[in-house]
């Protein structure tokens, strides 16, 4: 399997409905982050060897509604331990506008 980080820019408002497309439609999706910068998304995707980029990003990638523009980044190694990262992981569908705990 081969990863392949895309940044990925999201018409307004659509990220987090991106983000839940990625994770619930393409098998390939191994994680999605909301991030700062220019773009909305970190997607990491892991793809079978024989399985072109060019072909995923095209043809399953783009027909993502809400997408705008990607980047695509190709990891070759990976350094480091990366069971010690941890991020907010709260499931913001339980989290509705104005609501309170």
């Amino acid at each position: 399997m081969k990863p392949l980080y895309v940044q990925i820019k999201c018409e307004l408002g659509k990220a987090y409905d991106v983000a839940e497309r990625l994770v619930e439609g393409l098998e390939e999706t191994s994680e999605v982050y909301s991030i700062t910068g220019v773009y909305d998304l970190l997607a990491k995707f892991y793809l079978p060897e024989e399985q072109s980029v060019g072909e995923f990003v095209n043809f399953k990638l783009h027909k993502i509604p809400g997408i705008r523009e990607t980047a695509s980044i190709m990891a070759f190694r990976l350094f480091g331990a990366p069971e010690r990262v941890q991020l907010d992981e709260t499931d913001y569908r339980d989290h509705k506008p104005g609501k309170t705990d």
